[in-house]
């Protein structure tokens, strides 16, 4: 089976597999036998907070690709874009997908019931997320599109917290 997707996308890819089974691995054989991990209250406590993130974390990443597929015109690879989306969902944040993601780590943690992944792991692969956003997907999209994007992230913030925007974000489209 052919995978019609660039290299770059493949890399991000496997750096997520990486992150989310390496971090719970490692968070596992520290947490195994600890008073926490061990309780029945805090797991499932945990296990349905990770489902509800876990949920928001999946809508975003829906709602934001179906909005970028509006910016795939003739054919090219998977997950890749040739014109600058600036409406939905981007006319309030530059990065809703990945905005939405960042939460992912978190959900997966509190699934786990991992005290070592909640605390530690999940918020170090959140700011791996974050820095890797504001590094390579910046500069790839800047070089992408120029000066259009750079006019569009002039007027528009790489993430919102506005109220409507996130609405838009965590919908569920079922």
């Amino acid at each position: 089976m052919k995978i019609n997707t660039s290299f770059s996308v493949v890399i991000r890819l496997f750096l997520w597999l990486v992150m989310i089974v390496g971090g719970a691995v490692y968070a596992l054989m520290i947490d195994w036998g600890t008073p926490l991990f061990s309780n029945i209250a805090f797991h499932i406590v945990c296990a349905l907070l990770g489902i509800i993130i876990l949920k928001l974390a999946f809508n975003a990443a829906g709602n934001g690709g179906r909005e970028l597929t509006k910016g795939r015109v003739g054919d090219i690879p998977r997950m890749e874009t040739n014109r600058l989306v600036t409406t939905g969902l981007f006319s309030c944040m530059r990065h809703p997908m990945l905005f939405g993601l960042t939460l992912l780590p978190l959900g997966w943690g509190l699934l786990l019931g991992s005290p070592t992944f909640i605390m530690v792991i999940a918020p170090l692969e959140m700011l791996f997320i974050i820095v890797m956003v504001i590094i390579f997907e910046e500069m790839e999209v800047k070089r992408k599109f120029g000066e259009a994007y750079k006019a569009y992230s002039k007027e528009v913030p790489m993430v919102s917290f506005n109220s409507e925007c996130l609405k838009k974000l965590f919908k569920n489209r079922g």
